[in-house]
């Protein structure tokens, strides 16, 4: 089963390198890697050209630039641009912040399950600390260090967990939230993509910051599609950024507070309306 990892992103090009080069690392046998880019200037697009000359792990099948045009915060369309150029039958959302380590796809793939989504975590890390690894002076990358490093970071204060980075194996109490769709973040989520497609993906009309992965998971919880839980397999180190602009997400939570009391499983806007004209695929490694 092919797996496609889409990585959303927007102007933020050496975050995004520290998370391609983590991917290329994978060591799952069969995924590909789409940036969704909502709308992101020409340094991101020299930093993803780049890693055409980067070797990677035999199991990826090709990594994609899909670009759409800086129109303000539209994070839903560009993942279901993301999605419109993959070609996997599952699906795992990964925020152009959010460094795995080299078993994540796999990891994911053993969790896997009909009928469910699978919802990851994330280990925070500060401010200074994200500083010091994205300065390229650090010998091993993120996504090679092993737990002992990390316990030190926690000790520290460089981030805010550690526990989660062990892992228990896939057991029916990954179950034990699964009709529960509140906090789900899409920063580390996986849907098959039939699933997806059911409720015509995330909703375009959602725009500016907050909530559009609440009203996905939402649709999807209506379609039946239930919750299992990513956390101690799944772990991403989340790279410190400053908080977007909030100025929508009243109005977004008011609209999912209202969807709520529907029985909404469609998009209003959603994976149907793509492809546009202004969409731009780029394929970087095939």
């Amino acid at each position: 089963m092919l797996i496609s990892v889409i990585v959303t992103t927007y102007n933020r090009p050496d975050a995004l390198a520290a998370v391609v080069h983590a991917l290329l690392a994978q060591t799952d046998p069969d995924f590909e890697v789409i940036i969704a880019d909502d709308g992101s200037k020409q340094q991101t697009r020299n930093a993803l050209q780049a890693f055409a000359a980067v070797p990677h792990g035999p199991g990826l099948r090709r990594l994609v630039h899909a670009w759409q045009p800086d129109d303000g915060f539209r994070a839903s369309a560009a993942r279901n641009l993301g999605v419109f150029a993959a070609r996997g039958d599952y699906l795992v959302f990964l925020d152009g912040d959010c460094i795995p380590r080299p078993d994540y796809v796999a990891r994911h793939r053993l969790l896997a399950e009909r009928g469910f989504m699978v919802s990851g975590s994330r280990v925070l890390l500060s401010e200074q600390f994200t500083g010091e690894l994205l300065s390229g002076a650090a010998t091993t990358p993120a996504h090679r260090r092993g737990f002992a490093y990390w316990l030190m970071q926690r000790l520290t204060g460089k981030t805010n967990k550690v526990v989660p980075l062990l892992h228990f194996p896939d057991t029916p109490m990954r179950h034990y939230r699964a009709v529960k769709w509140n906090r789900i973040k899409s920063c580390n989520l996986a849907i098959w993509r039939d699933d997806y497609a059911a409720v015509d993906g995330f909703d375009e009309s959602f725009v500016g910051w907050g909530h559009e992965d609440a009203d996905l998971v939402l649709r999807l919880a209506r379609h039946g599609v239930r919750r299992k839980g990513g956390a101690f397999s799944t772990e991403v180190f989340h790279l410190w950024h400053r908080e977007n602009t909030r100025a929508t997400e009243s109005e977004n939570r008011k609209r999912v507070e209202e969807r709520m009391k529907t029985g909404v499983t469609l998009a209003e806007v959603g994976l149907s309306a793509h492809p546009k004209a202004e969409d731009k695929l780029i394929t970087i490694v095939e």
